[in-house]
């Protein structure tokens, strides 16, 4: 008999595999079968697993770092899946902040706050809201081929009515508990840009690079002092990699317990901290150690200004005392321009010294410093040196290769720089998150009592406002006349609609600045409340995350207190 030819129970295999078709194979049949909702609403009585999931910027394509983070992002929640639980993966957009007002800028061919305001900031703000959103199917599709699950039907948006509401409830209720607070500070600022940066920023990836700038060691000429005598011209030397703050010195600092020497040529005598006498064999080949005294001998001398400019300002243009000092580089001496330094300000505040800030928002000199009046400051470092040079105050000129922080969206150097924000008092609490901290698992461990906790142990306080455009307002309305001083602090739209007598239905700017109303407090009826210009920080925004994507405390607010806080978080450390 002829045999029959049995068919086998496996079917055809191709011999060499495709794998990119496999995957958008299986990849088809999840999306057919649903797997995914599936795998959500099958466990509805099921323990659950929470998961934030932190929103990338709208406006970009995904990169390495969001690829990288996302793999995890779905192995976790999908092994927590496997073993029965609960897992809800909603997607997020950040839809403010400087990312998405530098793409406007270069599609509408405009840069700078005044062009800005010229084209108009509504038109400008519609332009972002448009904008902002491009690049959301790439991100889809990428998510997708990653084989990731992820709910993007239910996404939210930073830039929601909901979700900004939740925003100002959540700064009303830091304002409630004396948390908030407004001050001009130095902090990093982008001139390009044209707002102040947080601390945190300057951290970013590749904020950090090396440049090359011109140091210079000036002589500061004593006036008065307990260590001279009157004979010849003494001099206190210090040194700065930032010529252009030069002409808003106030003052000059050193350490106390530092040991400076006394040099002299039979002319000029000169002070600096002994162990940086070497750095100038060249400069000062010609003089010979006289005496060598510390530091607190030298608190309260005064010196004549460098430049006439701020001659006038009290209780300025003395040696003061400030831990910072070293001797590590320069000379044990350091100038201070309050203006342009956090260190500097705060001893300078301690001392009665007001700052002095010459520079706009431009990053150009104003009309203080009549010299320099409009050149941007990078610019005006030569010719101030030049001007030192001219009136025998400069003792040495070199190039300084240093790491320099640059600003994350422009790519230039920043500057540090006076301005007025609102902050939230981190301080305050800090010892509290470093409690916490350690009752989170971090993986890898390491960063537990690492980067993160030493970054937790010296947090400053936040700077959360930016003096820009596309964000989220900060709810603070002020009297218009300091006569009748006001200030009122919203966390909802009902509060708002209550004393406007408007319900906004967008929060945005120009919107939300055209509320204004008279000041309860002037008898006269003239003074009005008027809107403080400023937007949220987007790292605000994007950080109220867990509760404002569920518009909690308006909606929603038993299901968030059940899911607060996560069982899992994973961001890219950077």
């Amino acid at each position: 008999m002829k045999s029959e030819k049995s068919e086998s129970p496996y079917p055809m295999i191709e011999s060499s595999a495709s794998f990119p078709n496999i995957e958008e194979n299986i990849l088809k049949k999840w999306k057919k079968e649903l797997t995914f909702e599936k795998s959500i609403a099958n466990r509805d009585d099921a323990n659950e697993f929470v998961f934030y999931d932190g929103p990338p910027f709208a406006n970009g394509l995904p990169h390495y770092g969001h690829l990288l983070t996302g793999f995890v992002k779905d192995i976790i929640p999908r092994f927590q899946t496997m073993k029965g639980k609960k897992v809800e993966r909603r997607f997020g957009w950040d839809c403010h902040g400087l990312p998405a007002e530098m793409e406007s800028e270069k599609e509408l061919g405009i840069s700078g706050r005044k062009q800005i305001t010229d084209y108009g900031v509504n038109n400008f703000n519609n332009h972002c809201k448009e904008s902002v959103m491009k690049f959301t199917k790439v991100w889809e599709g990428t998510v997708e081929r990653q084989a990731r699950w992820v709910d993007f039907e239910n996404d939210y948006k930073t830039m929601d009515l909901d979700y900004m509401e939740s925003v100002i409830w959540a700064f009303k209720q830091l304002w409630d508990k004396n948390l908030i607070y407004e001050k001009d500070r130095v902090m990093p600022y982008s001139w390009k840009a044209e707002t102040p940066l947080s601390n945190f920023e300057t951290r970013l990836d590749d904020a950090y690079r090396e440049r090359k700038d011109t140091a210079v060691t000036v002589k500061f000429e004593i006036s008065s002092s307990e260590i001279i005598d009157k004979k010849n011209k003494w001099y206190l030397l210090a040194w700065t990699t930032t010529p252009w703050t030069l002409p808003s010195n106030l003052a000059c600092a050193v350490g106390k317990d530092i040991k400076y020497t006394h040099l002299s040529n039979g002319k000029e005598n000169y002070i600096l901290a002994s162990n940086n006498l070497s750095k100038y064999e060249k400069e000062l080949s010609e003089f010979s150690p006289v005496r060598e005294f510390l530091g607190k001998d030298l608190i309260n001398s005064t010196y004549k200004p460098l430049f006439p400019y701020f001659q006038n300002t009290s209780n300025a243009f003395r040696v003061l005392s400030a831990d910072f000092v070293n001797t590590d580089e320069g000379t044990g001496i350091v100038h201070m321009a309050p203006g342009f330094g956090e260190d500097d300000q705060n001893v300078c505040e301690k001392n009665d010294i007001k700052l002095v800030c010459p520079v706009d928002e431009q990053g150009n000199f104003t009309k203080e410093v009549s010299d320099y009046e409009g050149i941007n400051v990078f610019d005006a470092n030569e010719k101030i040196i030049d001007k030192l040079k001219n009136i025998n105050q400069l003792l040495k000129k070199e190039v300084y290769a240093h790491n320099y922080p640059h600003c994350w969206r422009t790519d230039q150097p920043l500057i540090y720089k006076s301005v007025n924000s609102w902050y939230v008092n981190v301080s305050s609490f800090k010892n509290r998150m470093v409690e916490l901290n350690q009752e989170i698992n971090w993986i890898p461990n390491h960063i537990k009592d690492g980067s993160f906790g030493k970054w937790l142990e010296g947090a400053r306080d936040w700077s959360i406002s930016r003096n820009r455009f596309w964000g989220c307002p900060i709810p603070v309305w002020k009297s218009d006349d300091p006569k009748y001083p006001r200030v009122d602090v919203y966390g909802s739209l009902d509060e708002i609609e209550n004393d406007f007598g408007v319900r906004p239905d967008n929060l945005h700017r120009p919107n939300i600045d055209q509320l204004t109303r008279k000041n309860p407090n002037d008898p006269t009826g003239k003074s009005k409340m008027i809107r403080v210009p400023e937007v949220f920080d987007c790292w605000f925004e994007s950080g109220s995350m867990p509760f404002a994507q569920v518009h909690y405390p308006f909606e929603n607010k038993q299901w968030f207190e059940s899911h607060f806080p996560a069982d899992f978080i994973v961001e890219y450390i950077g």
